[in-house]
């Protein structure tokens, strides 16, 4: 299945149903007196995460979904029904971004995760709430009001506990192939790999990390050059960076030099990231000898003035590769990842009042037509209209 982590659609929440004007007409009664409904409100718009996706492919090609319009409110005091909600179900990890205002309207980190995108409009009241003392028989209503409609930007960023760093051909693929059981593409030319991967690292038989590969970055990644940087997003959830350097290029290029590009296109994209705990691991140290591997480590890592870890491995053979994979998983137990406050579901209400709906029936009140006390009113009736409401 192809890869997809980006997809911009149009959500739109359901219109509130608007209010009845209606008054009750039954024999025996000619003026019994106001009995429009209030409308329904609108359907709301969900994101829900779903662990059995893995990528946005459903949303590339159809662009909107709507939710359901409340009714109108009918007499006899009969209240509109709600409009239907939609759920859409989307992988776990994605970013939810109003693509208008650029607000992040939420992650959905873990499976089962529920989130509103788009809210349903009020409903709109009917005659019934105008009544008063000296209104006995109303003829205001108020409209529904529209649900928000927004386009949304579903972003995909991996969940994962360890991100690969590094130019193309360093061997970040083979080293997935070495600690998992993934089998991405590995070849000997730049941009074998074109889209993220995932591998689990298994330590022992109780221990196990998750590691993304992205496509390797090249200078002048943040202006666009080679893939850009359009994946490195798919780090920003990852525990620790493992910066992955060719310890002896093929092109014959400096080693600190590459070392230096990838910091900079990665403060370029985001220095939050750049922040992010980073081991340098010297790669392909199994085409030159134990000693000078470490001479030559050594040379580079006081060139850059490195205070953090570092390591020589060899992808391809294995070796200190172990060593390494331990010191990842100790150092994951040792840093769990940050609690994410989940999304919270607002308590259902029966009736919402905002201050359309306050602002309308005061305006209501105010501009009140006096003739209307014509239609239940008699200065002979002493004692005028009375009103009782039951449960039905």
């Amino acid at each position: 299945m192809k890869f997809i982590d980006e997809a911009l659609i149009r959500v739109e929440a359901g219109d509130g149903g608007n209010g009845c004007v209606s008054f009750r007409r039954e024999k025996y009664i000619p003026k019994g007196g106001p009995d429009g409904g209030d409308g329904g409100d609108g359907g709301d718009v969900y994101l829900i995460a779903d662990e059995n996706l893995n990528t946005l492919i459903d949303y590339r090609f159809e662009k909107r979904y709507a939710a359901g319009r409340g009714e109108n409110g009918r007499s006899a005091g009969c209240t509109g029904h709600r409009g239907n909600d939609i759920t859409l179900r989307v992988p776990v990890g994605t970013r939810a971004i109003d693509n208008d205002t650029q607000e992040v309207i939420g992650d959905l980190t873990k499976h089962g995760m529920k989130m509103l995108v788009a809210k349903g409009g009020y409903h709109g009241l009917g005659n019934t709430r105008f009544k008063s003392s000296v209104n006995r028989a109303p003829r205001q209503k108020t409209n529904g009001t529209p649900g928000e409609k927004r386009d949304l930007l579903l972003e995909l960023m991996l969940l994962a506990d360890v991100g690969m760093l590094g130019l193309p051909n360093a061997g970040k693929s083979t080293f997935i192939r070495s600690v998992s059981a993934a089998k991405p593409k590995v070849a000997d030319y730049p941009f074998t790999t074109l889209v993220p991967s995932l591998g689990v690292a298994r330590v022992g038989s109780d221990r196990s990390f998750v590691v993304a590969d992205i496509p390797g970055l090249i200078e002048g990644a943040a202006d666009g050059a080679g893939l850009g940087i359009r994946f490195l997003k798919h780090l920003e959830r990852c525990r620790i960076l493992i910066h992955l350097v060719d310890i002896m290029p093929i092109d014959e290029s400096d080693p600190a030099d590459n070392v230096a590009i990838i910091e900079s296109e990665l403060f370029k994209y985001s220095e939050k990231l750049a922040e992010k705990p980073t081991w340098l691991v010297f790669n392909k140290i199994d085409t030159m000898s134990e000693e000078e591997a470490q001479e030559r480590a050594k040379e580079i890592v006081a060139r850059l003035g490195w205070e953090g870890d570092y390591y020589l491995i060899s992808a391809a053979t294995g070796q200190n590769v172990p060593a390494l994979t331990r010191d990842i998983m100790d150092f994951i137990e040792a840093n769990p990842r940050e609690v994410e406050e989940e999304n919270k579901e607002a308590d259902e209400v029966k009736f919402k009042w905002d201050d359309y709906h306050q602002e309308a029936m005061q305006n209501a009140i105010e501009e009140d037509d006096w003739d209307d006390f014509d239609d239940d009113w008699s200065e002979e009736d002493e004692e005028g209209v009375e009103f009782v409401y039951t449960n039905r």
